[in-house]
């Protein structure tokens, strides 16, 4: 468009505006002034910059385009997914129990059934064990790993133990770390794994011969020999209690246990050393020439105390959810309480049991109760009732239940009525450990599954550690011809221990406990002629702490 081109549509422009604002008709009324009309107003100061700018722009010598039609695109509105609305219902308390056995390794009592057992039948019979135990709904296993200052796992500290390869020292062939295997297994299984020690034993009788790799030549100046032949550590010595330690660390440390398992062995039984005085003369005048004025029990008790207390604090400064428990022997003193006589750990072998109790040094106590409920001068009411009411920081209290040689006609009715009577007394955190994996033969465990072992349960919550999990999970119905298919997950899988799965057809609601690799099951849509109606999931972690729910109705 040429400058005169542009001149004359601007005349033109002009000329019509003048012609029709002149015959623009008069009204007779009289004039009422109106408010202008703002869009139109904006339609013609547009145009007028728009002339004014192709101007502008054919005198600078730009070249001017013509206008082409736009086409205005409508925005795509994307249709939000209803969310499904908040299911809340009122969810009964999933059924809790520790249910645990003790699987001893010294003198392969229970495992590996005999020393230099090849590698494929150790792991045979480590498999056989957790099976019988998870069909029979147990929920943990107590695994001793270190008998008598040996190792049945990969340990830099100290030897491999006889008890597995036949010979300290030498490690299996061909290569695995047996305490890392029974660790994978029971997880798998949904089976917690605690790492049961002897503090002080340095060798037992039925080790076989002290060779160069054994502690009993790695620390001499420190492990004593007692009469029977049995060689133990000296609790009083520094060396003897930072060594332990360490242990007990490393385990921590490198392995993926549930807890720390101590037994009843602190200073040894007198009869260990026919009678005699504990061989602690020399660390005794040490301790009185640098001051000391404790009486040489009460030095003893206070070696001891100190290092169950540096235990407890070590494990939950490196990993707060790993639990740390003792079994001592089930009487504290003759006497305790009233009608009670037997042995006295507190005189004897310088365990002042209650004290780590009434401090809450322990996670789970587990006082041997091996007597039956009727014996008269060890009741096992008795002594539960007493040492409960000696937990003045309510810890776990679970009683070790003699299941192999309890004296009595009819072992499996014994063993489930005294069962029942630690759920009368401690109806909030029930459990037993079963002595030993020996005792649990198919008698004992179909009378144990038949009865108080019915259901599944899952391990009770210890409300004192620190909470795993925060989150709830996810959940999604699908349904399918007769079934609906539930499938769930957590972003954070592996703070799952287990899955507690609710479903309610009609009135009827049940629970499930699932392991926490099962992230999805069908679930038929009628049972016993009632209908499914809603689905719920919670996830618990390794400390029992259950999340909130996540509810769908099945419509």
């Amino acid at each position: 468009m040429s400058l005169k081109q542009l001149r004359f549509l601007v005349f033109v422009l002009i000329f019509g505006l003048f012609t029709s604002c002149a015959t623009s008709p008069k009204s007779s009324r009289k004039h009422v002034k109106k408010k202008p009309n703002t869009t139109q107003v904006q339609q013609k100061t547009q145009t007028r910059d728009k002339i004014r700018d192709q101007v502008g722009k054919v005198q600078a010598g730009v070249p001017v385009k013509k206008d082409e039609p736009k086409t205005v695109e409508k925005p795509v509105v994307k249709a939000e997914p209803e969310a499904e609305p908040e299911v809340r219902v009122e969810l009964p308390e999933v059924n809790r129990e520790f249910r645990g056995a003790w699987i001893a390794s010294v003198a392969n009592i229970n495992w590996p059934s005999k020393r230099g057992l090849p590698v494929e039948q150790q792991k045979e019979e480590a498999i056989r064990i957790l099976d019988q135990l998870k069909e029979n709904n147990f929920n943990a296993v107590i695994l001793q790993v270190r008998p008598s200052a040996d190792a049945l796992y990969d340990s830099q500290l100290e030897p491999w133990s006889i008890f597995l390869s036949g010979e300290t020292g030498t490690a299996p062939k061909p290569y695995y770390d047996p305490l890392q295997f029974w660790i994978e297994e029971a997880h798998k299984r949904g089976l917690e794994l605690h790492a049961w020690l002897n503090p002080y034993r340095a060798h037992h009788t039925n080790g076989g011969r002290v060779n160069s790799y054994s502690m009993v030549n790695k620390m001499p100046k420190q492990i004593v020999r007692l009469s029977n032949g049995m060689y133990w550590f000296d609790p009083a010595q520094k060396e003897t209690q930072d060594h332990v330690s360490a242990v007990v660390m490393d385990i921590v440390k490198r392995y993926d246990v549930d807890g720390i398992h101590f037994d009843d062995y602190f200073y040894p039984y007198s009869s260990y050393n026919n009678g005699a005085d504990f061989p602690d003369k020399d660390s005794y005048n040490a301790y009185k020439n640098s001051g000391g004025t404790l009486s040489k029990a009460d030095w003893r008790r206070e070696n001891v105390n100190n290092f169950i207390q540096r235990i407890y604090i070590e494990i939950k400064t490196e990993k707060n959810w790993v639990k740390f428990g003792i079994s001592p022997f089930g009487i504290w003193k003759s006497g305790y309480p009233n009608g009670v006589v037997g042995l006295s750990q507190y005189d004897e072998l310088y365990a002042d049991a209650k004290l780590w109790l009434n401090k809450g040094w322990i996670d789970y106590f587990t006082p041997q109760l091996y007597w039956p409920i009727d014996a008269p001068r060890q009741s096992f009411v008795s002594l539960l009732k007493w040492w409960e009411s000696e937990n003045t920081f309510k810890r776990h209290l679970w009683p070790g239940l003699n299941t192999v040689e309890i004296k009595v006609s009819d072992k499996p009715a014994e063993i489930i009525r005294q069962i029942e009577s630690t759920r009368l007394q401690i109806p909030e955190d029930a459990g037993v450990v079963h002595w030993s994996m020996a005792g649990l033969n198919q008698n004992m465990l179909n009378s144990l599954k038949n009865g108080p072992y019915r259901e599944k349960a899952l391990v009770p919550q210890s409300s004192w550690l620190k909470p795993i999990i925060s989150d709830r999970p996810n959940l999604k119905l699908t349904k399918e011809n007769d079934a609906v298919r539930a499938d769930w997950s957590f972003h954070k899988k592996d703070e799952v221990k287990h899955w507690v799965v609710y479903l309610l057809y009609d009135d009827d609601l049940v629970t499930e406990i699932l392991d926490s690799d099962v992230n999805f099951k069908k679930f038929p849509k009628t049972k016993n002629d009632k209908k499914l109606k809603l689905i719920a999931v919670k996830a618990v972690d390794r400390v029992g702490n259950e999340s909130d729910y996540i509810a769908r109705k099945v419509d």
